[in-house]
């Protein structure tokens, strides 16, 4: 029997921080018939793509490939170059940098997890202090999260590693990319990144399945020392495969035709382009945001994020009664609050494929929605942004 009243007219929005909208060029590019693995039309493939990621994190280091979520390639950043019981620096600043901290410690190893209050980024100075007062190095990594999905954070990656050169410590510098990648400046090799993770789903346009390490000299020579287990994470035997452009067990093929498409994209707007798309897109919410007399959970201005805003509700309302009466009155998809902010805040995705129109049309939403929902709040918001668009 069919249903009645499940269609919905129009294309639904999808307005959540990951996974993004993927473009109608990497949909078609994924609808070839999957290729043998082993043979040489996979390899130019593989060898194409290994070449031109590369780009995207700014980067002369190799980049591996992994047939995972980003949390695969969270984890394959500690199995492959720690031991057990070594001591790590790491921050609270959101759900993911939280989930990071755990699988450290599945492993086994001695986290130093600052606290935090899930509205602010790493700290440099914290970074400087605590490398300084190590006098015998026992700290062996730094681990940031670059863009905190949850929160909207994005934490200062240029400025934690001054401070550990600043400290003249030898830890291995880790930086969580993954909702950041491809959607505002990254540079892994400027910025003496040891290993960049990454993912597949957000800035990237594709969708859900891939993940990276990007990494360093110095990380491949810890990777040589460290004793924890691994085995379908494991560098040594994906970089000894990639050599011929090819993969210890069967790749994701399909979607490394996404990817090879998507990533052409990203280099024929020039990825400046990008960045400052997303910088302007980021800019148009938080103006609507503000007009709208609501608080972004991100303290620090410098510290908002260009591909996520997180939003806070007042006291005494709900995010996800907010988020249901938009999802079920106009077909639009927003994210939920996390762990410490379930209920509290609503999320914004603004990164990938997105133009000025489609952000309109998610702010028009929100602004509906918060109607609907008897949120206190100013009208004007999407006036107000639609204003410093059309500037």
């Amino acid at each position: 029997m069919t249903k009645s009243n499940t269609y919905k007219a129009g294309r639904h929005f999808l307005s959540v921080p990951g996974p993004t909208n993927i473009p109608d060029r990497v949909l078609r590019a994924m609808a070839f018939p999957a290729m043998d693995h082993r043979g040489p039309d996979f390899q130019n493939l593989s060898n194409n793509i290994l070449k031109k990621i590369k780009l995207i994190f700014k980067s002369e280091d190799p980049v591996v490939i992994f047939p995972s979520a980003g949390t695969g390639a969270m984890e394959a950043s500690l199995a492959n170059t720690l031991s057990e019981g070594d001591k790590i620096l790491m921050f609270e600043t959101g759900h993911f940098a939280t989930e990071w901290c755990q699988a450290a410690r599945r492993y086994k190893l001695n986290v130093d997890f600052v606290p935090g209050d899930w509205r602010t980024g790493a700290d440099p100075k914290i970074v400087e202090k605590k490398l300084r007062e190590d006098k015998n190095h026992e700290i062996k990594a730094v681990l940031v999260t670059h863009n905190e999905t949850s929160t909207g954070i994005k934490s200062q990656v240029e400025e934690v590693r001054k401070a550990i050169d600043s400290a003249n410590h030898p830890a291995l510098f880790m930086v969580d990319t993954i909702s950041s990648l491809g959607s505002y400046d990254y540079n892994h090799q400027k910025w003496k990144v040891d290993v960049t993770v990454g993912g597949s789903q957000k800035g990237l346009m594709c969708p859900p399945g891939l993940s990276f390490n990007a990494i360093s000299p110095k990380a491949l020579e810890a990777y040589k020392k460290s004793n924890l287990t691994k085995s379908y994470f494991d560098w040594g035997q994906m970089l000894e495969n990639n050599k011929s452009g090819f993969y210890p067990y069967t790749p994701a093929v399909n979607l490394f035709y996404a990817l090879n498409e998507a990533v052409d994209m990203l280099l024929e707007e020039g990825l400046e382009n990008v960045f400052k798309r997303h910088r302007r897109h980021a800019d148009a919410t938080r103006i609507a945001v503000e007009t709208w007399g609501l608080e972004i959970l991100a303290k620090n201005p410098i510290e908002r994020s260009d591909s996520i805003t997180a939003i806070m509700v007042p006291d005494g309302h709900d995010s996800d009664n907010l988020r249901k009466i938009i999802y079920d009155n106009y077909n639009m998809s927003l994210g939920t609050g996390l762990n410490k902010v379930k209920g509290k805040v609503f999320r914004i995705g603004h990164m990938g494929d997105l133009n000025d129109l489609t952000l309109a049309g998610t702010l028009s939403g929100v602004e509906m929605g918060l109607k609907q929902s008897g949120i206190p709040f100013k009208k004007g918001g999407i006036m107000a942004a639609l204003d410093f668009l059309s500037k």
